[in-house]
């Protein structure tokens, strides 16, 4: 990708303070993963429909996020077994900003993603009273749950020129726990995100054009996967082959 930053230099700036009308923090997510390989062409061919996120003239922006799991990493196997109404917690850090929430996302059985967040001074590997106190107010249970595992990569947000839709194209994603270490770097993680499922997206459009079609894949799921051996794992073979395949490609 060595025209990379002259691809995403052509697209039109967006600032933060003009997304505001599209934080979609209810949503529906339409996710695809796809070689890195092709995401030039793609960028090239989404130009004229999208804007493209400018924060201190960056687009390119580092995330870091550490997730929270119980002990028996309930959270993950409520996603394997698809289980409705789960839960997500973790810490995120946007770098560039230097701006940190403590996020609960809730994946609810209209299959919407409802994102609740309390600002927070910095990652904490200890949870405090306060988030605590946050997290049950949230969920509405006691709940005791542990730092699990990183996941960094870097992201590119787009907004729909006309509709109400974004857009998101995460790259370079690594993540780590305390024993094992691992990434996708070959891979490129797309979601869109709407109000609500709408086909007509131009994104989607031309993904579907280019044989990059929807799947529904979790970064904390796939990422538990490669750092947890002997995890429980057989509704996720075939994601797992997908993204084998992507890794090889």
């Amino acid at each position: 990708m060595n025209n990379f930053p002259e691809i995403i230099s052509d697209f039109s700036p967006i600032s933060l303070s003009e997304m505001d009308g599209v934080k979609l923090m209810s949503r529906t997510d339409t996710k695809f993963a796809f070689s890195a390989n092709k995401l030039p062409i793609l960028l090239k061919r989404i130009n004229p429909f999208y804007r493209m996120l400018h924060i201190d003239g960056e687009t390119l922006h580092q995330y870091k996020s550490l997730y929270y799991d119980t002990n028996d990493l309930k959270f993950y196997l409520d996603h394997h077994n698809q289980r409705v109404n789960r839960n997500k917690i973790r810490f995120r850090e946007y770098v560039g900003s230097g701006i940190s929430f403590l996020e609960i996302k809730l994946k609810n059985n209209k299959k919407k993603t409802i994102k609740k967040r309390m600002k927070v001074d910095s990652i904490s590997e200890e949870l405090t009273t306060e988030h605590k106190n946050y997290i049950y107010k949230i969920i509405g249970e006691d709940i005791d749950v542990e730092a699990k595992q990183w996941i960094n990569f870097s992201r590119l947000t787009l907004v729909h020129r006309v509709h109400k839709e974004r857009l998101t194209i995460d790259i370079d994603l690594t993540f780590k726990n305390k024993k094992e270490s691992g990434d996708f770097k070959e891979i490129v993680i797309a979601e869109v995100k709407q109000e609500r499922m709408s086909r007509s997206s131009d994104f989607i459009r031309i993904a579907k054009e280019m044989s990059i079609l929807p799947i529904r894949l979790s970064k904390y799921c796939m990422s538990t996967l490669y750092l947890n051996k002997g995890i429980k794992k057989n509704r996720f073979k075939e994601k797992l082959l997908f993204i084998n395949k992507l890794k090889k490609a």
